[in-house]
């Protein structure tokens, strides 16, 4: 509780200690499992200079995994595989399309290619969305993350639109809303149902800006929508309202819930790609 974030140091001891127990655990997960190749998220992006410590722990029990059992390892990164298991059973059509990361540590804007690359094309330049959310639901008193309990705490009122929306471009900022819903906070004159609708009305308004944007400046409609804010079911439902009332061209197709966060799908089917691609580890 009061917590608002996990530092890199405790995230890589959590999967020092963790990981070895997890991979002990495979063999009465799947009996009679035969591992024909390893595949692990070895940076946050596919873009040079992008890294983050805890993902030297995964990278390196994938060598070591790789090793023992003589199969062949291949890599990926953490966007790629939220990218690859939201577009299972997301009805997205085959084809160029954009992509719409939302998580406590990314908001991005994408340009997904045909071919797998993944191109950066704007998104926040402060606050992350799950940012937002865990800050001001920590301030209302809910645990950390603070997003399935600040949704249940959203479908008490309705919207009204009073929290700030900053969109210029490809860009947006979530600093200035999260000062303006901390005073809405102190102030006592707002309840909390109210603030928590209020943060999810400010969350859709900013996307559709964003993905509006980025439709017409790349001509492509279709957007993918993946990580863990993009699983709330009021995020979406706000989102969803909001294209169809803005006569935006964008059309949203959202991750099933339980692989909108999930990123070591994705990296198992990237790494099957590979592995049925016939590419070198």
């Amino acid at each position: 509780m009061g917590g608002r974030g996990l530092r890199q140091s405790e995230g890589v001891f959590q999967h020092v200690q963790n990981l070895p127990e997890l991979i002990a655990e495979l063999s009465e997960a799947v009996p009679g499992m035969e591992i024909a190749a390893v595949c692990a998220s070895d940076a946050p992006r596919d873009v040079e200079g992008s890294y983050m410590p805890v993902f030297t722990v995964g990278s390196g029990m994938a060598a070591s995994l790789s090793a023992l059992l003589g199969v062949p390892r291949f890599r990926s990164s953490h966007q790629a595989g939220h990218i690859a298991a939201a577009r299972i059973d997301s009805g997205l059509p085959a084809g160029p399309h954009l992509a719409l990361h939302l998580s406590g540590g990314t908001t991005e804007v994408l340009a997904c290619g045909e071919d797998g690359s993944i191109s950066l094309l704007g998104g926040s330049d402060d606050l992350h969305a799950g940012q937002f959310v865990d800050r001001v639901g920590v301030r209302l008193g809910l645990p950390f993350p603070a997003g399935p309990e600040l949704e249940k705490l959203s479908r008490g009122a309705q919207p009204q639109s009073l929290v700030v929306v900053t969109c210029r471009g490809l860009h947006c900022s979530f600093s200035g809303a999260e000062a303006q819903v901390m005073r809405m906070a102190d102030s006592g004159g707002f309840s909390p149902e109210q603030i928590a609708a209020e943060v999810y009305s400010c969350l859709a308004r900013t996307i559709e800006k964003l993905l509006t944007n980025a439709s017409r400046e790349t001509g492509l409609r279709s957007a993918l929508l993946a990580g863990g804010v993009a699983s709330s079911q009021r995020f979406r439902e706000l989102l969803r309202e909001r294209i169809r009332r803005s006569g935006s061209p964008v059309r949203p197709y959202f991750a099933r819930p339980e692989y909108a966060g999930d990123n070591a799908v994705g990296a198992a089917l990237l790494g099957l790609q590979q592995l049925q691609s016939g590419k070198n580890s």
